[in-house]
């Protein structure tokens, strides 16, 4: 696939702080690339840098076959950006912001469209400050889509949202690379980068510390699949030796941990049932990029 950006050993540090530290990564049309990380892991440095807000101090950047720095005003016209500090007026109506916005493009999406699409119908005039965590988000996207971009940045878009805000502004993500376009997002949240990403770029202390698709960077870390359930003391774990798939089962006082491959669980479960034993905890547990990241760092991504 071609990519639409590139980025080459960028670093960029203020004073003694190094926020980005050699940085690389291409991202291809049409994938939702994911950038995750804890706080203060230089996520938002980097992407500010990218689009042409901050200098990098070293390093090659390339977004659409345009230099940042050489060529921001033209870079600005083609990409659409929501930042983690993104803010309007509390008194502006939603029509007025997104008109405002409209103002700064030399192409536009249709307001009315925008505001149709994105379930804004009942609140184009209702004032900023007087919509919900979820409605602001919705409309944050609006913006970031109001010149048509063919790459969209959204930093992180769900931060301070309750789940059901979440879960549908998700959604809403998914709608935005449905439409064609290329969605970088920067987020700390794990299960949001594994939801949503193609491919994530794990940082931290400003350098890329993995970088693959979600299922990939678990499976380097754990290629087996794994199966838990409690039982009685009586337990003999010999009787799930044979089943097809098990590579191993590992008993330590009630809990039984049983690794192997293909439909491990279902497996389980069915010998399991033949021996008149149904353990109401049967579970079947997997990695998470937590455990990437705790892999890659040797501490937890919220330490």
């Amino acid at each position: 696939m071609t990519n639409v950006i590139t980025v080459k050993n960028l670093c960029k540090s203020y004073g003694s702080t190094v926020a980005v530290d050699d940085v690389s990564f291409d991202v291809a049309q049409g994938e939702i690339f994911a950038i995750l990380g804890p706080n203060g892991a230089g996520k938002t440095t980097a992407v500010e840098t990218i689009v042409g807000l901050r200098r990098p101090d070293r390093g090659n950047i390339s977004v659409l076959g345009i230099d940042p720095q050489r060529d921001a005003q033209a870079l600005r016209q083609h990409i659409g950006v929501q930042l983690q500090q993104a803010a309007v007026p509390q008194r502006l109506k939603v029509r007025e912001i997104l008109d405002l916005f409209a103002s700064f493009y030399t192409t536009t999406v249709p307001r009315d469209r925008l505001i149709e699409q994105w379930g804004l119908a009942e609140k184009r005039n209702a004032y900023f400050g007087n919509l919900s965590g979820g409605q602001q988000q919705r409309l944050f996207i609006a913006l970031a889509l109001i010149n048509d971009p063919d790459i969209v940045f959204f930093d992180e878009l769900t931060s301070g949202l309750d789940p059901q805000a979440r879960r549908a502004t998700w959604d809403l993500v998914q709608g935005v690379r449905a439409q064609g376009k290329t969605v970088v997002l920067v987020t700390h949240a794990m299960d949001e980068a594994e939801l949503l990403a193609d491919r994530v770029a794990i940082i931290d202390h400003g350098r890329i510390v993995a970088l693959d698709a979600p299922q990939a960077l678990i499976r380097r870390i754990q290629p087996d699949s794994q199966v838990r359930f409690t039982t009685s003391n009586g337990f003999d774990p010999a009787l799930l030796q044979q089943v097809e798939g098990v590579n191993a089962v590992e008993r330590h006082g009630s809990q039984v941990t049983v690794r192997g491959s293909g439909p491990l669980l279902s497996r389980v479960a069915h010998a399991l049932a033949e021996q008149h034993m149904e353990p109401a905890d049967l579970r079947q547990e997997r990695a998470t990029l937590e455990d990437v990241f705790l892999a890659a760092t040797g501490r937890g991504l919220r330490d």
